[in-house]
């Protein structure tokens, strides 16, 4: 995992490419809802994400919705989690989640993915939310996504090269750069006229 440097006056600052706090929250997490009579928690670190794996499914009366938003916890390790309340290591119930996700928006980074999958709870973070798998969650189509790479590989696309890239008609590359820029906001319009280009908002 890379380190970004900055200063700030003589002091050197090392900021993770993950907010310390997400990270922090997912690893509590695994500990107190782990089912520890099936398979470790799994943590992967690749190019452009990163996630945590825990063995056992969510409680039955809470949904991956209700995750989102202020809800009761359901400890499956009652010991521990009472453990780590006492300990400081949490400091309220129900808000792990929220910490990720909120600590995530902070650090301009995509909303985390989170699912179950194979009879476990898996929390995904994402590295910047110019990567195809988060592009593919927010419903862009397959052009749109082309086009998003593009203009991160290349800083710029026009309507003519979204056009050209897509094999499409004008009206089609129109109403798909407007939907990246009013809808999506992932683009920001540039130019008059015929000298009209988009870049990265």
């Amino acid at each position: 995992m890379i380190r970004n440097i900055s200063f700030e006056g003589m002091n050197r600052i090392e900021t993770l490419e993950y907010p310390i706090i997400a990270l922090r929250e997912m690893l509590l997490n695994a500990l107190i809802h782990r089912n520890y009579m099936g398979a470790p928690t799994q943590i992967r670190v690749y190019d452009k994400k990163l996630f945590v794996w825990n063995d056992g499914n969510l409680p039955e009366t809470i949904t991956l919705q209700q995750l989102t938003q202020s809800h009761s916890s359901h400890p499956r390790n009652p010991v521990i989690a009472e453990a780590c309340f006492k300990g400081g290591y949490i400091d309220s119930w129900g808000s792990g989640i929220m910490k990720i996700i909120g600590s995530c928006k902070s650090a301009g980074l995509p909303t985390p993915d989170m699912n179950e999958k194979e009879g476990g709870f898996i929390v995904t973070l994402f590295k910047d939310k110019f990567v195809e798998e988060f592009l593919q969650r927010i419903s862009l189509n397959d052009r749109q996504i082309k086009a998003v790479l593009h203009v991160k590989e290349k800083g710029r696309i026009t309507n003519s090269e979204y056009q050209d890239i897509n094999n499409v008609s004008k009206r089609t590359a129109t109403n798909d750069l407007s939907e990246l820029v009013e809808e999506h906001k992932l683009f920001k319009q540039l130019g008059a006229s015929v000298s009209t280009y988009y870049e990265i908002a």
